[in-house]
């Protein structure tokens, strides 16, 4: 593996590495009364954090020379760094730790931002995105309320609703609208905070002891996080309904389906809650019909949070603004913007239409420190959210806005969807492989078609498992994932990396198409020994 180049170390290279040990042979200080180290010295700042930028540069120029998925096993760290922290740094120990960061940490990580990492949904990452990070870190306010820091508060609020705007996102969830938003880690949270405001709500008139008859819906292409969620908001394991999809449908959730199950529920005496739709599966993007399924949910009184974490950024697109039709609406909405608007993790914008339901169930009541009496009609955001400290995340989402603009917003997603096309375009040219599910966005899900001769589709699973691994195992190709779907193994291609471009989509083709014609060729001899 090639290391960044040598130019962010010169100031460090000198520096003994011991990994953050302290050197076996020192003069014994233990009696020496040490100076207290200058912990915030500007001019110290500044070296260091120069050091620090030229190891981030480098390490994006050089990333191309990086597997994009590591060849290490589990347990390789500790046994390459001591068994305790230091008692005391030893000489230049930030250049001693960059040092580590470059010949132990870069080379057992998956490097997210490869050109050739196509296995996940983005971590996009931007210089923007990352000096924002970085002033927000050095800045280090804690906007729990309104006077904790009333700028950042003030700031976030502006955010959301720039970022709904953007999104096309109806009024109705804005600020400007008389609903609101905040900015926070995932999407788990906000689905969680969703979650526990509906079940509030909903026990606030039936009576906190119906709670066991609650039932909350989705599809069984929802994000694993609902459940989780559901679990902790108290709602019962066997009431959480996993409604089938099928390829037919393109794994969308049915309105139908939904209906059927819902009014089951109630026959049985049972309270529909709350539903999680989502516009951008993780498995194959499908989308589900939102303004159906607000129809079926209306006359059951169930809260409707629609989970857009990783297609919510294409709504900057207007091409894109059909696929959440009937988003109006909605109860909530959350989307991703550190996965494909640049803003490096973590960022999550969720709306509420009604955010009093939100505030109701997390608000806090002890406000003798927390909240100063002569500021009032203001957002609290720690009555938004499930934690009390969060981070001034507004500043860089602002930051990105500002420094790149909608337009530049657009420009990035539309990239990315024209060579998940080209991509696409290519799989369906060659007619051993077949591309599974529409594409919607920038992911295209394929695989090997079924070979009669090879077994069928009682073999087809194994095959693409196969075409997997090799694809993953040529080093300097690209990393892949794979799906279940309709009891079909197929292949994940996410096109979204901030340094891919259409030449890393096409090598990473042909990979494909070499170990598809490799793995083709060994079944051929195999078949024709036992034939």
């Amino acid at each position: 593996m090639a290391p960044p180049s040598q130019h962010c170390f010169n100031a460090i290279n000198g520096a003994t590495n011991n990994n953050g040990a302290v050197p076996a042979v020192m003069v014994d200080t233990s009696q020496q009364k040490l100076p207290c180290p200058t912990l915030l010295d500007a001019d110290e700042f500044r070296r260091q954090g120069h050091q620090v930028i030229d190891f981030i540069a480098d390490y994006y120029s050089r990333m191309g020379d990086y597997p994009v998925h590591p060849s290490v096993t589990p347990g390789f760290l500790p046994s390459q760094l001591p068994d305790a922290a230091p008692s005391r740094p030893e000489p230049d120990a930030f250049g001693s730790a960059l040092r580590d960061v470059r010949d132990l940490i870069l080379p057992g990580i998956t490097h997210w931002q490869s050109p050739r990492h196509f296995a996940h949904f983005p971590a996009s990452s931007s210089t923007v995105g990352a000096l924002g990070e970085a002033l927000t870190a050095g800045i280090n306010v804690i906007p729990f309320t309104w006077t904790a820091s009333p700028a950042a508060t003030e700031l976030e609020m502006v955010v959301v609703d720039w970022l709904g705007k953007a999104l096309h996102l109806p009024e109705s969830l804005l600020f400007a609208g008389g609903g609101g938003g905040a900015l926070l880690g995932t999407s788990c949270e906000a689905i969680l905070c969703a979650l526990v405001a509906a079940r509030d709500r909903k026990l606030a008139e039936i009576g906190g002891k119906k709670i066991v008859d609650l039932v909350v819906y989705c599809s069984d292409q929802t994000h694993f996080a609902f459940r989780k969620a559901a679990r902790i908001a108290g709602i019962q394991r066997d009431q959480c309904r996993e409604i089938r999809t099928c390829h037919a449908n393109m794994f969308a959730l049915s309105p139908t389906e939904l209906r059927a199950a819902m009014q089951a529920d109630v026959d049985a005496g049972l309270m529909p809650l709350f539903l999680c739709a989502t516009v951008g599966t993780t498995q194959t993007t499908a989308v589900d019909p939102i303004g159906e399924l607000c129809a079926v949910a209306a006359p059951h009184g169930v809260w409707v949070h629609v989970d857009a974490a990783y297609a919510g950024s294409a709504l900057v697109c207007p091409e894109f603004r059909h696929v959440i039709d009937g988003v109006e609406s909605v109860d909530s909405f959350s989307m991703n913007a550190h996965k494909w608007l640049l803003a490096n993790n973590d960022c999550c914008a969720m709306w509420f239409k009604k955010p009093c339901a939100l505030i109701a169930a997390l608000g806090t009541e002890q406000e003798y420190i927390l909240r100063d009496p002569a500021a009032s009609d203001v957002v609290d955001y720690k009555d938004w959210t499930l934690t009390l400290t969060r981070r001034f995340r507004a500043l860089k989402v602002w930051l990105v806005l500002r420094c790149y603009g909608v337009d530049g917003l657009r420009d990035h997603v539309r990239s990315h969807v024209r060579m998940a096309e080209a991509f696409e375009n290519m799989v369906k040219a060659d007619g051993r492989f077949e591309v599974v599910t529409d594409r919607r966005f920038a992911l295209v899900c394929f695989r090997l078609r079924p070979q009669e001769e090879f077994g069928g589709e009682k073999t087809a699973n194994e095959l693409n498992r196969s075409l997997l691994e090799e694809v993953n195992a040529v080093s300097s190709g690209p990393y892949m994932s794979s799906a279940n779907v309709g009891g079909m193994h197929v292949l994940r291609c996410a096109v979204g990396s901030t340094l891919t471009e259409e030449r890393h989509v096409e090598d990473a083709w042909k990979v494909v198409q070499d170990r598809a014609s490799a793995i083709l060729h060994r079944m051929e001899i195999v078949y024709s020994v036992l034939g």
